[in-house]
């Protein structure tokens, strides 16, 4: 019973069983001699002989333009930062860098489900303003040290210390909040 259902599958599709025709295999093989002799034609030689040439000139304009670059962009060992201006604009670049990691760390012990998105939008801040920092301290550079890109920098530090200090407020706040709703509910 099986069998006759197989039987039946069979004979109702149509098997392609025509033999190709005369001569079929001596064209394939004429086509794969031919293919054969193509892929073994010999390349342009003027390829080859600039190839070595065209990749030292290459890395010859490489490692002058990386020179170059290196050299204009830091001009006597300057990093662009105020520690590059004197002393004492290193001693305020240090001052303000050690404010400002002391009161991260006062804020991130502070972090906890209700002041996080406070956190989170200050800390986005904080990337702004390194980021307009960065740019300062490339104008530094460029302008040849002017005094109003450095109280530009000071400022940027300054406005980075009032919005930590600003979060701190308010999660104090929110501290409060909590343990006077608590207090109240205790009553």
């Amino acid at each position: 019973m099986k069998t006759d259902k197989l039987t039946e599958l069979f004979e109702d599709l149509d098997f392609d069983v025509a033999e190709p025709k005369a001569g079929h295999k001596d064209r394939f093989l004429k086509k794969l001699e031919q293919s054969a002799k193509e892929q073994n034609r010999p390349q342009a030689k003027t390829r080859s002989l600039w190839g070595p040439f065209l990749g030292i000139a290459a890395s010859i304009a490489l490692a002058i333009f990386l020179f170059g670059n290196i050299h204009l962009n830091n001009p006597a060992g300057s990093k662009g930062d105020l520690a590059s201006v004197s002393p004492e604009m290193k001693e305020t670049q240090d001052f303000y860098t050690a404010v400002i990691q002391r009161e991260l760390k006062n804020i991130e012990a502070e972090k906890s489900p209700e002041t996080e998105a406070i956190v989170t939008d200050a800390l986005t801040q904080m990337e702004k303003l390194e980021a307009e920092y960065s740019e300062l301290k490339k104008d530094l550079i460029n302008s040849g040290q002017d005094r109003r890109v450095i109280y530009a920098m000071i400022s940027n530090f300054q406005q980075r210390i009032d919005l930590l200090n600003n979060v701190l407020t308010q999660i104090e706040n929110i501290k409060s909040l909590k343990t006077q709703s608590h207090e109240s509910n205790i009553i």
